[in-house]
């Protein structure tokens, strides 16, 4: 598979500390990739970066080869990297439905007009529906969002980002906080929605990534400690180390 996203040497310092050190990172074209690391590694530091809401002190991002490091995080979103943060905001009032086209009607373009007009909101029900049906959620549709399940509430978040229409999609921590059922399925959905696009998902735990990832890379204090599938980073005596007494190797 060809390389979508690319590092070259990437390094982030906050006034003398070294949050991310000479981090070259390659995510394949329609690959699930997961980066992870215990507390502190500098996961989210990398994630900022990669999503221009932090410029790197040193080194170089490329996608698709095209070398963006300079660009605005308005532009990285046009080519099509979308991070589920930036649209995870859910409207607690409204029901899945209805946060699913708003974000349409905000892909399509328009103005604020769209707040005014329930036409034009009604025109993205069709779409708003296929993605709720998705990331099972098409029976919810008519739910407001603050009365989901935090898993479901997650989910929908991820309908929303679809809706962007990303190529590649990253994902900060995406079944933070949820329990193990909760856990299984949006595993389960991360996988059903990766075909034909690209996933970077930051993770704390190693284990949540074994069954869902195509390759892994594990950072610690801001560097590469290993990469590689579940079955070649989790017997690494390094990786072991790293996480011994966490919990979650």
């Amino acid at each position: 598979m060809s390389i979508l996203l690319e590092t070259k040497g990437l390094t982030k310092e906050f006034r003398g500390f070294v949050a991310v050190r000479s981090v070259d990172l390659a995510v394949e074209r329609g690959a699930i990739h997961a980066l992870i690391g215990p507390n502190g590694a500098g996961k989210t530091t990398v994630f900022n970066l990669l999503t221009k809401f932090l410029k790197p002190t040193a080194g170089r991002i490329l996608y698709d080869g095209r070398d963006v490091t300079s660009l605005a995080p308005a532009s990285i979103a046009r080519l099509g990297v979308v991070r589920s943060f930036q649209i995870s905001a859910t409207f607690p009032q409204l029901t899945a439905l209805e946060n699913v086209r708003i974000a349409l009607a905000a892909k399509a373009g328009g103005s604020f007009a769209f707040w005014r007009s329930d036409k034009t909101l009604e025109r993205h029900n069709a779409r708003a529906l296929s993605l709720l049906e998705d990331v099972n959620l098409a029976e919810f549709a008519d739910t407001r969002a603050g009365e989901l399940s935090y898993g479901r509430k997650r989910a929908l978040e991820i309908a929303t980002t679809l809706a962007l229409e990303p190529d590649l999609l990253l994902l900060d921590e995406p079944m933070a906080g949820m329990a193990h059922e909760e856990i299984g399925r949006i595993a389960a959905l991360i996988k059903r929605i990766a075909v034909g696009r690209t996933v970077l998902m930051v993770e704390h735990n190693l284990g949540v990534v074994a069954d869902l990832c195509d390759k892994i890379t594990v950072l610690r204090s801001g560097e590469i400690l290993a990469e590689g599938d579940y079955a070649t980073v989790s017997k690494d005596p390094r990786v072991i180390e790293a996480y011994m007494g966490t919990g979650h190797a």
